[in-house]
C-alpha cells in the first residue's frame, strides 16, 4: 500500500511561501515551528524537492525531545529524509547530507549513475525512469516501509503530488503577511488538479497556533 500523503506548508494571506530576497522568510512563529517539528516525528519520511534543498538548506530533523520519543516507540531517531531532483543539481556540501538519518534521493535515470557518484555515500539515489514517475516514488517508499510520508515542499514539488491526484491531507499554516510580490514563490502552480474548481476538499481542523492559523484538508 502506498504511504497516507500530507502536505505541509506556511504561506503569507496572499498564497506565497517565500519573497523575492535572498534570504528565505519566515513565516511560521515558534508555536507553529513546534508544531510542524511535532509532526514530522510522527511520519516515517520527510520529503522535498531539490529546489528547496538548494534556497534553503534544511537539516529536515526532529527535535531532540521527540527523537527520544521516536526510539522509545522503536522508530529510527529520524524520519527517512528523501530529495526529488530531475536535474541531479545537488551540492554534497549542504548541511542536509551531515543531519539525521538516513536519506534518499529520486531522480531521473540519465543523472542517477553520475549523482550516486557525486553524493559517494551521502544518500541512496534512485531512478524512476525517463522522467521523474511520482507514482513509481510512492511505490518504491512502500518498499521502504514508509506507510507516513511529509511533503514540506516547494511549489513545483507540493504541484506535482496534488496535481497527479496522490494527496490526502494538506496542512495549510497562514501568516498574518502580504508579500505582494508577483515574482515570489506561490504554495502551488498553475497545473490541471483532479476535479478542478468544482471539487471541495473537507476542512477537518481549523486552529490558531501562535499568530498562524492552521487549515486541515482532506482531500479524498
Amino acid at each position: 500500500m502506498r504511504p497516507y500523503v500530507l502536505l505541509s506548508v506556511a504561506t503569507s494571506i496572499d498564497g506565497y511561501i517565500d519573497d523575492t530576497s535572498s534570504s528565505t522568510l519566515v513565516l511560521s512563529g515558534p508555536a507553529d515551528k513546534d508544531r510542524v517539528d511535532g509532526v514530522r516525528a510522527e511520519c516515517d519520511a520527510i520529503l522535498v524537492g531539490a529546489g528547496t534543498l538548494r534556497a534553503d538548506n534544511p537539516r529536515l530533523t526532529v527535535s531532540d525531545r521527540r527523537r527520544s520519543e521516536r526510539l522509545d516507540r522503536g522508530y529510527p531517531e529520524h524520519p527517512l529524509k528523501v530529495v526529488v531532483t530531475a536535474s541531479g543539481d545537488l551540492d554534497p556540501d549542504l548541511r542536509f547530507w551531515r543531519h539525521g538519518g538516513a536519506i534518499l534521493v529520486y531522480t531521473v535515470n540519465s543523472v542517477a549513475g553520475p549523482l550516486r557518484a557525486r553524493l559517494d555515500s551521502r544518500a541512496e539515489v534512485v531512478g524512476l525512469g525517463p522522467d521523474v514517475d511520482f507514482s513509481a516514488l510512492l511505490d518504491d517508499l512502500a518498499e521502504h516501509g514508509v506507510k507516513r510520508l511529509m511533503v514540506e515542499g516547494g511549489g513545483q514539488t507540493h504541484t506535482a503530488f496534488l496535481s497527479r491526484g496522490l494527496v490526502d491531507e494538506i496542512q495549510l499554516a497562514i501568516a498574518p503577511v502580504v508579500i505582494g510580490q508577483s515574482g515570489a514563490p506561490r504554495f502551488l502552480n498553475p497545473a490541471s488538479y483532479p476535479g478542478g474548481p468544482a471539487r471541495r476538499m473537507r476542512l477537518v481542523e481549523s486552529r490558531t497556533v501562535g499568530d498562524v492559523v492552521l487549515l486541515r484538508y482532506l482531500t479524498r
